[in-house]
């Protein structure tokens, strides 16, 4: 129920002037489009409209008209109904990211416990064995003198640690080149975000090579999970003791789901193990690959970040525990900044569930709210010196300064759809750049053009074609 009054019409918002037919669309580039909204929030001012296609939009940049539409879930607002549309004709089975209403409380919970800290805790040796994989994979790279392609192998990090940990199953993409699981994942959200976007369905008359190679990838996907499903059934069957100790998040999952009344059946279950793959890959990997980016382009932060990697770690990763990770604040800090300045979800956009008032303006159900959520961050009144990379804002003693700070930066959402794994996401962040910074001297983080990395849309933001170059520390 809208708390505000209307004092702003639609009719007399400012905005992008829009064509016939396509609105302003063709103004935008999908893969920039991040950017060419954040210039016409720099144009327009805090709250403008813009129509894209046949879809009328709501801008906002303001961290705090954002967030009070974020609180406002999923009672006053939703993921765009075309998202849930099109996931479903592409056969993807609903999890918790786009369920809405009873159906998302009732996956939520199940979620929410699954990624508990206790449970995160009882992971942490299988993150270890993953990042020791990551290690040798390394190691070889480095004595080879053979550039790495960072995202990928940071890809193949986040699919083995959310694999194992997350249904107890082994998929080593580290030590193999094979056509692995990772490959076929790689094409549906960046599919996802395209057809969420495309003015024109041409898909439902006929396939391009891309939408058959799609097709395929979401089935040998789909097979894998009724695989890791079945099999976790066999280890509970086996074994009851699981029931009250579930030892991966797909366990504890299928224990939540076979509580009475827990409104969860398996294709829920399957639905949340496809969400963790796909979201707990490309986001924490693409996270990971900025933060490599920005150490190197900082010489002094890096120098820090290497000193608190080594002092904790040491030479032997083997030893290394959950409590440890407690002890890496200043790369913690460093994730944080990452994610401010380079976050992988640089907007939001809901729909309303009803006529409601936001930021002033009286907005009719069905409007597409467009949160430009990177504008405040990169806004002096909030970050002194916005545009530069120094961890140490996180590390302020002023608990006031800090909190304002995760107010305005809110890489992992705000409101009660917060990402659910946002606290196992830092755990791992934090676990592979100590792996890295512990273990290697960076000699060069290398971009196509030799400028600063390029920022991609697709889906999550990603960094263009990132080479790291590394050398052993000797022991």
């Amino acid at each position: 129920h809208p708390t505000q009054t209307a004092t702003r019409r639609w009719d007399d918002l400012p905005g992008p002037k829009p064509l016939p037919f396509v609105g302003s669309a063709l103004q935008l580039k999908l893969d920039q489009i991040h950017l060419d909204l954040e210039r016409w929030a720099h144009q327009y001012g805090p709250v403008f409209k813009a129509r894209l296609g046949a879809v009328d939009v709501l801008v906002l940049r303001d961290h705090e008209a954002i967030n009070a539409v974020m609180r406002d879930r999923p009672e006053g607002f939703r993921r765009p109904a075309k998202l849930g549309e099109i996931a479903r004709e592409m056969k993807l089975k609903p999890g918790v990211f786009n369920a809405e209403g009873a159906q998302w409380y009732a996956q939520r919970r199940m979620v929410m416990a699954a990624f508990s800290p206790s449970h995160v805790r009882a992971y942490f040796p299988l993150l270890l064995s993953v990042a020791q994989r990551l290690q040798g994979r390394w190691q070889k790279a480095a004595v080879a003198h053979q550039p790495i392609n960072l995202q990928a192998d940071l890809m193949r990090f986040t699919v083995d640690a959310i694999a194992g940990l997350a249904f107890g199953a082994e998929t080593n993409t580290l030590e193999s080149d094979d056509d692995i699981i990772q490959h076929h994942l790689d094409k549906i959200f960046p599919a996802l975000f395209r057809r969420v976007n495309s003015l024109l369905p041409y898909w439902r008359w006929f396939k391009l090579a891309r939408d058959r190679d799609l097709e395929r990838s979401i089935e040998v996907v789909s097979q894998a999970i009724d695989g890791f499903i079945a099999q976790a059934r066999a280890r509970i069957q086996q074994d009851p003791a699981r029931v009250a100790q579930p030892t991966n998040l797909l366990e504890a999952m299928i224990v939540a789901a076979d509580q009475p009344d827990s409104g969860v059946s398996d294709a829920d279950v399957a639905g949340n193990v496809m969400t963790m793959l796909l979201a707990g890959e490309d986001t924490t990997a693409n996270t990971l690959a900025w933060a490599i980016h920005l150490l190197h382009r900082n010489p002094d932060t890096l120098r820090r970040a290497q000193e608190e990697a080594r002092a904790v770690v040491g030479r032997d990763l083997s030893q290394l525990t959950m409590d440890h990770m407690a002890q890496l604040p200043y790369l913690e800090a460093v994730c944080h900044e990452t994610m401010r300045l380079k976050p992988v979800a640089p907007f939001r956009v809901v729909q309303a569930l009803q006529d409601t008032v936001v930021a002033e303006v009286a907005v009719p159900k069905n409007t597409i709210i467009w949160g430009v959520s990177r504008h405040d961050a990169l806004d002096a009144a909030h970050f002194p010196q916005p545009e530069k990379f120094l961890p140490e804002r996180w590390l302020q003693a002023d608990a006031a300064a800090a909190s304002h700070a995760k107010r305005v930066s809110t890489p992992f959402g705000a409101g009660p759809r917060v990402c659910p794994g946002r606290y196992l996401a830092l755990v791992e962040m934090k676990l592979a750049l100590a792996t890295l910074l512990s273990q290697f001297r960076i000699d060069d983080v290398a971009t196509p053009d030799g400028q600063e990395a390029r920022e991609l849309m697709s889906f999550t933001m990603t960094p263009v074609g990132l080479t790291l170059n590394l050398s052993p520390i000797s022991p």
